[in-house]
């Protein structure tokens, strides 16, 4: 799936845009960035309710590509500027992370530790 879908499954708003082309396979959700840095393989999306700039960097680290801020936490305009200077999409949808997770999931959207 593009993050343009990702986008329109959650009813989200481009905070920054990056390529909406890009296809992602696999996301987590977590406000812990130390769970994230320590447990997350190969995820392409991040979704949280974390609003600092360690979780730009946190996503870069991972190499994700798109950060989901959920429940509609305003963004602080430093984190934009840090996520665009990284090239990394971050959207922001009215949904709590358990549902914003659930809807990516039916939409085929899974873990990276699951089996195929």
């Amino acid at each position: 799936m593009k993050i343009s879908d990702v986008a329109a499954i959650l009813q989200a708003d481009v905070l920054v845009e990056g390529n909406m082309d890009t296809e992602v396979k696999t996301a987590c959700g977590s406000d812990m960035m130390s769970d994230v840095l320590a447990f997350v393989k190969d995820q392409s999306v991040l979704l949280t309710g974390l609003m600092n700039p360690q979780v730009v960097r946190t996503a870069e680290m991972m190499d994700m590509h798109c950060i989901i801020f959920v429940r509609g936490k305003e963004a602080d305009p430093m984190v934009l500027q840090l996520a665009e200077q990284k090239d990394i999409t971050v959207l922001q949808t009215r949904y709590r992370m358990f549902t914003a997770c659930g809807m990516l999931y039916e939409a085929g959207l899974r873990g990276g530790c699951e089996k195929e």
